[in-house]
């Protein structure tokens, strides 16, 4: 008598595809809307930054407006994995109202992202997200946050500065594709689709930050534009940055050597911010405390994230790899990484 071939558990992949596959689909009402209200608080808080005549009305509204601004770059992540014909207009829309005003368009993602979903990749030097930050000594860690807050000047030179130039000089356009139009940690990566340069999506942001950037600096030194609004507003992209720099410390565990990872490895590298704790909704926005789970399921809109998740708690056994890459807020995930830092010092 034959004995029963055992079967492997399914993976855990498979397992959320089947708890959680029908959440796939985006719904453009709330992209619209969130997108409207996210552009609205930006701009009003904007304002009032710059018109409040209290200190402590100016601060407030300038923390407002970090936190609007966060929310609404963080919704370039959302189009690299968001089809054009699944929420039409919405490229055009968030390029109009965000990417664009603050020199952050969506070509700055799009060719890029989906790099580091690719598992022959993740955790690799050919991964332009990742940055082996536990390997490092902490001054190095320092660095990576600190460099955040030149952001404001280095989107500048990008546009302002090296767009006009790259457009005379073919071997700097090459340079600046590969190297200056990417948001990416990997010091080593380098875009080679230099096809996407010519294509009319690209060229049309490309043009439209150039031609934006030289009406600011017009204005601005003809003094229609008081220079202290264009340096506040210049400080509100800075600390925009650098929140993003610190949640990005803390989305990874970032121990992997450079070697190819298996798809298991790559999970628990992964970080998850779930509730019960409140702030991740700040400083992890558009669906970004659940960076393990979108690893799991790419294709699930960020609104239907936290749906997601209460299915995988409720139906996946306590001891799953699932809830192993769980951290309680910011500061315990934080601290892991110091850790890590420390145990290899």
């Amino acid at each position: 008598m034959n004995k029963p071939v055992a079967l492997e558990p399914p993976s855990l992949a498979r397992q959320a595809n089947a708890l959680a596959r029908d959440l796939t689909r985006p719904s453009p009402r709330i992209y619209w809307l969130d997108l409207s209200a996210t552009a609205l608080v930006l701009y009003a808080s904007l304002w009032m930054a710059l018109s409040a005549r209290t200190a402590g009305w100016q601060t407030v509204s300038a923390l407002v407006c970090v936190l609007a601004l966060y929310r609404g770059i963080s919704f370039i992540h959302e189009l690299t994995h968001l089809r054009p014909d699944a929420v039409p207009g919405f490229h055009l829309a968030w390029n109009a109202l965000v990417g664009v005003p603050f020199l952050t368009p969506s070509l700055m993602y799009e060719g890029v992202h989906m790099l580091h979903h690719d598992k022959a990749r993740y955790g690799t030097a050919a991964d332009p997200e990742y940055h082996p930050l536990a390997r490092l000594p902490v001054s190095q860690l320092m660095v990576f946050l600190g460099i955040a807050l030149l952001a404001p000047l280095g989107v500048v030179l990008r546009f302002a500065v090296v767009t006009p130039m790259s457009l005379l000089v073919p071997p700097l356009r090459r340079l600046a594709h590969a190297k200056l139009s990417a948001m990416t940690i990997n010091p080593g990566f380098s875009r080679e689709d230099l096809e996407r340069t010519r294509g009319r999506a690209w060229l049309a942001q490309e043009l439209a930050c150039w031609l934006w950037s030289w009406t600011v600096i017009a204005l601005a030194a003809a003094g229609t534009i008081p220079l202290r609004a264009v340096l506040v507003t210049g400080a509100i992209y800075a600390a925009m940055a650098l929140l993003n720099q610190v949640r990005t410390a803390v989305a990874h565990a970032w121990e992997n050597d450079g070697q190819p990872m298996n798809v298991r490895d790559q999970f628990l590298d992964t970080v998850n911010v779930p509730p019960p704790t409140l702030l991740p909704a700040l400083w992890a926005p558009v669906g970004l405390r659940y960076h393990a789970l979108h690893h799991l399921m790419p294709r699930l809109p960020y609104h239907n994230l936290g749906i997601a998740h209460r299915r995988l708690v409720a139906e996946l056994p306590g001891d799953s790899d699932y809830r192993r890459v769980e951290q309680a807020g910011l500061l315990s995930a934080f601290r892991r990484l110091l850790a890590s830092i420390a145990a290899r010092a």
